[in-house]
């Protein structure tokens, strides 16, 4: 751990700018007592919101933004990087849209087609390998008018083209501070099986800490439930008021259910005798009726063999 930051910054030893620039980034996580790191956590969580305003490798790698320590390499690797963005990309960027997830054989007169219902195009860039000029699945889509694009993303997003289902964002590159793209291990979104996701952007939005969300709930249980001694009083009393109506039922039904008296118990003894009678007198009957149809049935039989 570092005790004395501001000597470490101004020593000689660590005087390259990259490596200031690195320790600064930590600052803010190391300099905290381990004592009032709930305080800090809480402090960080008050302007809490889904989509990231400000990038940073270490919060979007946690599904919530609350993480202190990288929880894989690319993460570490983002925070020790340096990006600058590309100063030859032309264009205005906050009326740039950024388009992924495309078909490799999706070209720009498709993509010209498809934006243009959202407003006038000033300019369609399709990103593409140097060496093979292979589209590589992304592209920027740039209009003239700032409410074509608002329009574009509101409804572009998860759209269809060429049997892909593209993601719509805006560009960040030079719009959101702090930006690390997807090479150097930030960026956003991600698949589940690289276990490399990136939380804060449009496609993976974070997910409200679980200290909220917890608030939350028990603020909405106290307005609909009252105090919760209250309510667990309320559950006892009803639990012996079941058990008391349970028993009172089956003393009333015990005698019905569970006794029969002595002539009951004649008539059905009875009752199952004339039953009896009746089943052997009735055999007799059924074993003359079957014999009957087996000799009807040997009879048909001889009668067909003879015709033929």
């Amino acid at each position: 751990m570092i005790t004395d930051l501001d000597g470490l910054l101004h020593s000689k030893k660590h005087a390259d700018s990259h490596l200031l620039d690195v320790i600064k980034r930590f600052a803010a996580v190391v300099s905290v007592p381990a004592a009032r790191k709930g305080d800090y956590c809480a402090e960080k969580m008050n302007g809490w919101s889904p989509i990231a305003v400000e990038y940073h490798p270490l919060k979007a790698g946690s599904i919530d933004g609350t993480d202190e320590e990288p929880h894989d390499r690319a993460v570490s690797r983002a925070i020790l990087s340096r990006y600058v963005p590309n100063k030859g990309v032309c264009g205005d960027p906050h009326l740039t849209l950024f388009v992924a997830r495309l078909n490799l054989q999706t070209k720009e007169e498709k993509l010209k087609e498809v934006f243009s219902r959202y407003g006038d195009i000033r300019r369609i860039r399709l990103v593409r390998d140097l060496v093979t000029g292979f589209s590589k699945g992304y592209a920027f889509v740039e209009y003239k008018e700032q409410r074509s694009i608002l329009k574009a993303h509101r409804d572009a997003n998860k759209l269809v083209i060429d049997q892909h289902e593209i993601m719509v964002d805006f560009e960040l590159e030079r719009t959101l501070k702090g930006w690390i793209p997807r090479r150097f291990g930030g960026g956003f979104g991600g698949k589940k099986e690289s276990g490399q996701l990136r939380f804060g952007g449009r496609d993976r939005p974070f997910r409200k800490p679980i200290n909220l969300q917890n608030d939350s709930y028990s603020e909405r249980y106290s307005e609909r439930h009252g105090p919760p001694r209250e309510r667990v009083r309320e559950w006892r009393e009803r639990g012996r008021d079941h058990e008391w109506n349970r028993d009172s039922r089956w003393q009333e039904e015990r005698p019905r259910v569970g006794w029969q008296s002595a002539k009951d118990k004649e008539d059905s003894k009875d009752e199952r005798s004339r039953d009896r009678e009746r089943r052997d007198r009735e055999r007799p009957r059924k074993e003359r009726e079957r014999e009957k149809s087996r000799d009807n049935h040997t009879r048909k039989q001889k009668e067909e063999d003879e015709n033929k």
